[in-house]
């Protein structure tokens, strides 16, 4: 009797309701990593600005391939919303980069499409206060702990030893959800995307560091421990 292969896929969330938080950079660094590591990798963009896709068209051919989906696309008059935003055949991981402002019944839908859900947030008064309502929200009308969904929050481009760092610790420690990792505020970022590859594809010893501030959310992404070395593939 023929056994056909079985595809485990996992969907990765990576939501905040506020603009500007890193969402994309986030997004686009989990999708080369995991396509690094050997998984069938698809990277869904939503958000209207098409980031995630013009990182995607920067890719060079020599990378790990990355999918790419238009989910912010409106479907053609011959085709339908589910079959614009299909997943391919044999995908076993898809990071979803969500738009701003998703609310009430969208932030529904989303939530029921995923198995987990990362919520960068920034240093700074204005967006800890949003992130405070919009993790409300998630709990409240998204109901994701009682639909099983994970949710864990990152600190993004953060600088250490500031008063507003210090005041975003203080806020992601009173949540009762997980607060995995730091990322350093760092031109690292800005350098991949332009070449359209992930932090974990640079070759410079300099970002070995921000490297190694993504083990704790690639850990609690997979529930087991991640080893890989700190120096990956050449760019």
């Amino acid at each position: 009797m023929d056994v056909g292969i079985v595809f485990i896929m996992k969907k990765i969330l990576v939501l905040n309701a506020k603009g500007g938080c890193g969402k994309t950079t986030v997004a686009t660094n989990l999708a080369s990593h995991y396509a690094s590591a050997g998984f069938k990798t698809a990277l869904m963009d939503y958000d209207p600005q098409g980031s995630s896709m013009r990182w995607l068209h920067q890719r060079p051919l020599d990378k790990p391939r990355v999918e790419g989906v238009n989910a912010f696309r409106r479907p053609g008059s011959r085709e339908t919303r589910s079959w614009a935003t299909r997943i391919p055949a044999g995908i076993e991981r898809v990071i979803m980069d969500a738009p701003a402002g998703v609310s009430g019944q969208d932030m529904v839908n989303f939530i029921s499409q995923v198995d987990t859900i990362l919520i960068p947030v920034l240093p700074s008064p204005i967006d800890i206060h949003a992130a405070t309502r919009f993790i409300e929200d998630l709990l409240l009308i998204g109901k994701v702990r009682q639909k099983g969904v994970g949710i864990a929050v990152v600190a993004n481009r953060v600088r250490k030893n500031t008063l507003v760092y210090q005041s975003l610790e203080r806020f992601l420690k009173t949540l009762k959800l997980p607060f995995i990792t730091t990322l350093r505020d760092t031109q690292n970022y800005v350098h991949a995307a332009e070449r359209g590859i992930g932090i974990h594809e640079l070759w410079d010893k300099r970002a070995d560091g921000d490297k190694l501030q993504w083990l704790p959310i690639l850990k609690w992404l997979e529930g087991r421990d991640i080893h890989y070395d700190v120096v990956t593939t050449k760019a």
